[in-house]
């Protein structure tokens, strides 16, 4: 069995005053306080969520 890809990413950035979505995509994302990291598997819907909030968020591969 292959092992999954997986990605790190680290917020950065604070969701105060920004869209409602942008927080709340943090919050699907497991991140919502400053310089939190999850390693998360590299799927296209998280690639999509990195991509709403990539001005907030630090993607290592």
């Amino acid at each position: 069995m292959a092992k999954k890809k997986t990605i790190k990413v680290t917020q950065i950035g604070s969701p105060i005053r920004r869209k409602e979505d942008q927080r709340q995509t943090l919050v699907g994302l497991g991140l919502n306080k400053m310089h939190r990291t999850r390693e998360l598997e590299d799927t296209p819907a998280v690639r999509g969520m990195i991509r709403k909030v990539q001005h907030m968020v630090q993607v290592e591969e």
